[in-house]
């Protein structure tokens, strides 16, 4: 089981909803509508409701929350990733980095207006959605998104802006959208009994995956390991020193990050109930105890911590725990935290060296290697024997507790992660070596010597 929700709506899958297009049964559906919520739930949960029903099922508080969420999401990238990668960045390099960001989260915004949104949440085949819902064909206010509940809803809108602000994120067409419909479309709680072959690949699998560890974080992970790899090291990598130009940069984007996720791990609860509670708690316990854990381990190599170990550990923590916020107990969490920061460190500081791949940014060390362990922990921590959530069977209305096999589901999660590494890596080489011959992937020997600020956007980042 995954944890996004198919849109039911409108314009959408008229097996669904083209019985209320005739005149008797759209007023019987009003009158039904019009009826108190007392009788509603003394009647029970509706099985595939019309959209009329839906609005019924809509709750401001739901609406607000996401809203909310996606706000926060939003600061993740802008400005929080652009300060904590900035910082890290030479000074000569800061304002290209900044450009970056910012760029690529304006174009992926469009881009998942026009056509990532329909690609990521319509049905198609099992790997990708079609083009039903491309510019939002057939989307409004009168439309609605599923929850994790029967008989809860969101307006579609406050859905697609949840979504955008995760793509904007991704490495998006040939990696993201695939991914995210892969591990997160399905028919919906209500309407899974009767669709039930209508999922992505992943999510019929039953893999778990509460708010992206593998559509987010390994997959960006992998797609940074390639470009390492076909772009080639840094001139001087290894030979001059290279230190982070801001680490108080750095800690104020690991900052900002922090409070973000609170919106990009509860957020995916898509209802402002326990469960979003139990996230929240989640990624503030995980991130804490990752941050302290990678302290401890610093102590113990060098004799100090750092503030850049101790950042690097907070948002190892953030990563790892993304994919079981909803699943595992606070308990749990706090663990998944703690272990992640030493497996993170030993690729930032050993592997990395040992295969000699300049990953700048430690964006595979950090994001790919916490996803890994993050995505097949969530296995373990998801278990209710340990404290954990385990899984709704929502082939059954309303949905019950599925019964849970720790080994079974630790395979899930692994084939899941195989599946995203695959993917993402032959996506990933592909695309970077058709850049490269058509565009190039560097700069000169020059400009990279003089800085990106100066040579592609004739401004410095700092005037002094």
């Amino acid at each position: 089981m995954t944890m996004r929700f198919r849109r039911v709506g409108q314009g959408e899958n008229l097996k669904m909803t083209s019985a209320i297009k005739y005149s008797g049964l759209t007023a019987l559906a009003a009158g039904l509508t019009a009826l108190p919520a007392w009788a509603q739930e003394a009647a029970g949960p509706i099985q595939n409701p019309s959209v009329e029903q839906m609005a019924t099922m809509v709750d401001k508080g739901d609406t607000t929350w996401m809203l909310i969420s996606s706000a926060l999401v939003l600061m993740m990238s802008i400005p929080a990733l652009a300060l904590f990668y900035g910082g890290l960045a030479r000074t000569k390099n800061m304002l290209s980095l900044l450009m970056q960001v910012f760029m690529i989260v304006s174009i992926a915004a469009i881009m998942w207006l026009a056509i990532g949104y329909s690609l990521a949440f319509t049905a198609g085949s099992p790997y990708v959605g079609g083009l039903s819902k491309a510019f939002l064909a057939g989307v409004g206010t009168g439309t609605y998104a599923a929850t994790f509940s029967n008989n809860v809803y969101i307006p579609e809108y406050a859905f697609v802006i949840f979504q955008m602000t995760f793509a904007c994120i991704g490495w998006s067409i040939l990696a993201y959208y695939p991914i995210a419909h892969m591990v997160w479309f399905w028919a919906g709680p209500d309407f899974l009994v009767d669709f039930p072959a209508d999922m992505g690949l992943l999510w019929g699998w039953g893999a778990l995956d509460f708010a992206g560890g593998t559509v987010v974080h390994i997959n960006a992970g992998i797609a940074g390991l390639i470009g390492c790899i076909v772009i080639g090291p840094r001139i001087g990598h290894n030979k001059e020193p290279m230190p982070p130009h801001s680490l108080t940069l750095t800690m104020v984007g690991a900052s900002l990050l922090w409070v973000g996720w609170f919106g990009f791990n509860a957020g995916s609860n898509l209802e402002s109930n326990g469960l979003a509670a139990l996230a929240f708690l989640n990624t503030f316990v995980a991130t804490a105890g990752a941050a302290l854990s990678w302290c401890i381990v610093e102590q113990l190599r060098h004799g100090r911590p750092s503030l850049l170990g101790v950042v690097t550990g907070a948002v190892a923590g953030l990563v790892a725990i993304t994919p079981a916020s909803g699943f595992a107990s606070p308990v749990g969490a706090l663990c998944l935290g703690l272990i992640v920061s030493p497996i993170c460190y030993i690729f930032v500081s050993t592997v990395k060296k040992a295969l000699g791949y300049d990953d700048s940014l430690d964006v595979f060390g950090v994001h790919g290697v916490g996803g890994i362990v993050g995505a097949i922990g969530t296995g373990i921590v998801a278990d209710p024997s340990l404290g954990g959530q385990g899984w709704l069977n929502y082939t059954v209305f309303p949905a019950v507790a599925g019964e849970y096999s720790m080994s079974g589901q630790i395979m899930t999660q692994i084939w899941a992660v195989g599946v995203t590494v695959l993917w993402t890596g032959i996506v990933s080489l592909v695309l970077f070596y058709v850049i490269k011959l058509v565009f190039g992937l560097r700069p000169t020997t020059e400009d990279e010597r003089q800085g990106l600020d100066q040579t592609s956007h004739g401004e410095s980042a700092y005037n002094m």
